[in-house]
C-alpha cells in the first residue's frame, strides 16, 4: 500500500482515537474498565483546547496537547519497534531513535488534521469484562505482560456504525495503547507492510525511511506555516 493511503488510514484512525475523547460524555453511564477509563480521563482536556479557535492551526499546541494529554496513555516506542518489524533489530540506536521522532511527528500532523469536518459523532463502549479480556504473557527474561483489546463502535446519525478496537498494554503499571484496528485492519500492520516494502526495496535499512518521512514532514510543515502566514 503507498504511503498516501496509509495517510488516509492514519487519519481516520487519529479521528476515530480523538472521537473517543470527545464522545465519552455521550456514552451510557456504565461503570468502565480501567483501560477505558484511560480515554476517558483525556476527555475534559481536549474539550478544553477546543474551545481554542486557534489550536488545529497551531502545530506547537497541538503537539503540546500530544505531549502532555495523549503520549503518556500511548507507546509511541512500541508503536515504533511494530511498524518496522524485523528491521528494528538490524537498526541502531540512533537510527531507532530518529525514526521513531519522525515517525511521531507524522502522527501528530494527522493528528491535527483529525479534527477537519468534526460533527455529531458518538461512541460506544462495548462491555470489557476484565476478569476474561486481560491476556498475559511471559517473556524470555520472565516479566508477565499484561494486554487488553478495548471494543469500541462509532456511530452518526444517518449512516452505519462501524468498529473500533484500541489494542493496549500495561507499562509500569499504566494501561497504554499501541495499535487501532479499524473494521478489523490494523493501523500497525498498514505500516509494517508499507515501510518493510520500502526498506527492502531500497536495500539502506531504516535510516532511508528515516529520511523520507523527514522530507515529508518538513515540506508540510512548510505549507502549514504558509498558509497561516
Amino acid at each position: 500500500m503507498k504511503y498516501q493511503n496509509m495517510t488516509r488510514f492514519l487519519l481516520l484512525a487519529s479521528f476515530s482515537f480523538v472521537i473517543g475523547l470527545f464522545s465519552v460524555s455521550k456514552v451510557m453511564a456504565v461503570e468502565l474498565a480501567k483501560p477505558q477509563v484511560v480515554i476517558q480521563n483525556a476527555a475534559l482536556k481536549l474539550k478544553e483546547n477546543l474551545k481554542d479557535e486557534s489550536f488545529l492551526n497551531d502545530f506547537s499546541k497541538v503537539n503540546r496537547f500530544v505531549k502532555e494529554v495523549i503520549e503518556p496513555h500511548t507507546d509511541f516506542e512500541k508503536i515504533a519497534k511494530l511498524v518496522v518489524g524485523k528491521y528494528w533489530k538490524l537498526a541502531t540506536k540512533d537510527e531507532k531513535a530518529a525514526f521513531q521522532a519522525e515517525f511521531k511527528t507524522l502522527l501528530v500532523r494527522t493528528y491535527s488534521r483529525a479534527f477537519v469536518g468534526f460533527d455529531d459523532w458518538t461512541m460506544q463502549f462495548l462491555p470489557l469484562n476484565m476478569e476474561t479480556a486481560v491476556k498475559t504473557a511471559k517473556t524470555k527474561a520472565g516479566d508477565e505482560i499484561k494486554s487488553v483489546m478495548v471494543r469500541t463502535k462509532i456511530i452518526q446519525p444517518g449512516k452505519r456504525p462501524f468498529p473500533i478496537s484500541y489494542k493496549m498494554w500495561m507499562v509500569d503499571g499504566e494501561w497504554k495503547t499501541y495499535d487501532i484496528v479499524i473494521e478489523g485492519i490494523s493501523l500497525v500492520k498498514n505500516y509494517r507492510k508499507s515501510i518493510g516494502s520500502r526498506i527492502k526495496k531500497s536495500g539502506a535499512g531504516l535510516s532511508e525511511v528515516t529520511e523520507y518521512l523527514a522530507k515529508k514532514n518538513k515540506v508540510a510543515l512548510a505549507k502549514k506555516e504558509n498558509t497561516e502566514g
